[in-house]
């Protein structure tokens, strides 16, 4: 039985809509049967909202790409300046 996830790439749904959750609910269903699991990456907020609006967020697995984080420069060096008067 094969266990590697079906890949379904969202990203042509510029505009998804009811269709589109059933049509990704029933490959997730037919996958079940196999014994597999659909996998979606590039979903869109809009889709993802759908999803979720549909209760399928529990069912369909969606592949979250992350974004490497900025870090800022070590040792970098302040702007001088004068403190303020405490004692006011």
């Amino acid at each position: 039985m094969a266990t590697e996830p079906v890949i379904v790439d969202c990203a042509c749904m510029a505009r998804p809509d009811l269709a589109a959750i059933d049509w990704l609910a029933r490959k997730q269903l037919e996958a079940r049967r196999c014994g597999r699991e659909v996998c979606l990456r590039n979903a869109s907020l809009p889709l993802l909202q759908l999803i979720w609006l549909a209760g399928l967020d529990g069912s369909l697995r969606v592949e979250v790409k992350r974004q490497s984080e900025e870090r800022e420069e070590a040792g970098g060096v302040e702007e001088e300046g004068e403190l303020p008067d405490l004692s006011v």
